[in-house]
């Protein structure tokens, strides 16, 4: 991420930090604790060539010790998002949640409070882990990103926000899947279906769908309930033909001869599913 060098520092500035980076061979350093303290221009320049060389921790320091000194400057206001910016490359989330929680108190109007909140969004949004486990940082997220939407609709923290939302969306799919697989190897047919249909109606959208109907026609024909196969298959038929799921869903009904010979002839010669009725978001139809 280096939106944050639109607004925030002057190109003149950024130039000279940019250089400070590329100057040194090693690292970017200065003594905070020494009697000749750059000026609060400078100093902050060195904070962010010290973030462009990889050197968040010092960065952190600098920006710090800018605040410190020059707390009445424009550059301290501009340090205190810059550290937390350092903390987030550094992917201290919760030390750069922090900083960017306090930037957002002390400076709501700030030009740069979009990206602050964007970048609190980003935190978050960075620690979601695989689907198997808890997703409390996926709830956390979405409520963040969501919030960056609301309150910035018409920028472009919002536009790369949604997409991140359609993302976190695929990844608590993915969550329910899983747990309903769970459920179903364990016959705990009643709660693997209630994951499978929140797939579908909340989640509609994701990558998950296809599967959520394949095993929503699964359970049902281990429950025995022939009809409700039938029509969970014609939903996934209609949507999805092409998919893998539907395919098994149809070897599935196949295997039980549930399929009618002239729906199963029309399968087979790729024609057309007959006429469908909509229900529910999806079209049913092909049974």
């Amino acid at each position: 991420m280096t939106n944050y060098r639109s607004g925030i520092a002057r190109s003149a500035l950024l130039a000279l930090a940019l250089g400070l980076a590329a100057c040194s061979s090693h690292s970017v350093d200065v003594d905070l604790s020494g009697p000749n303290l750059p000026p609060a221009d400078k100093l902050y320049a060195i904070g962010v060539a010290q973030v462009e060389n990889g050197q968040e921790d010092s960065a952190v320091k600098t920006f710090d010790a800018v605040e410190e000194n020059y707390p009445y400057s424009s550059w301290a206001t501009h340090a205190q998002l810059m550290h937390g910016y350092a903390q987030y490359k550094n992917q201290d989330y919760d030390e750069a949640i922090g900083a960017l929680n306090r930037f957002i108190g002390l400076h709501p109007e700030n030009a740069e409070i979009a990206y602050a909140y964007y970048l609190k969004a980003l935190c978050y949004y960075e620690q979601i882990d695989d689907v198997q486990r808890d997703q409390t940082s996926t709830y956390e997220a979405i409520q963040t990103l969501t919030d960056v939407i609301n309150r910035f609709p018409d920028s472009s923290y919002a536009r790369d926000a949604k997409v991140k939302l359609r993302l976190t969306d695929n990844r608590l799919a993915g969550h329910d899947i899983i747990i309903g697989r769970y459920y179903e190897k364990q016959h705990l047919y009643a709660a693997a279906v209630g994951r499978y249909q929140d797939v579908i109606q909340s989640y509609q959208t994701t990558t998950y769908v296809p599967e959520a109907l394949e095993r929503l026609t699964e359970v049902d024909l281990q429950l025995g309930l022939t009809k409700a196969a039938q029509d969970t298959a014609s939903v996934l038929a209609y949507n999805y033909p092409g998919s893998p799921w539907y395919q098994a869903a149809y070897d599935k009904l196949k295997a039980h001869d549930l399929l009618p010979a002239a729906s199963a002839a029309d399968v087979a010669s790729g024609k057309a599913a007959p006429a469908p009725k909509k229900s529910s978001g999806f079209f049913f139809g092909l049974f």
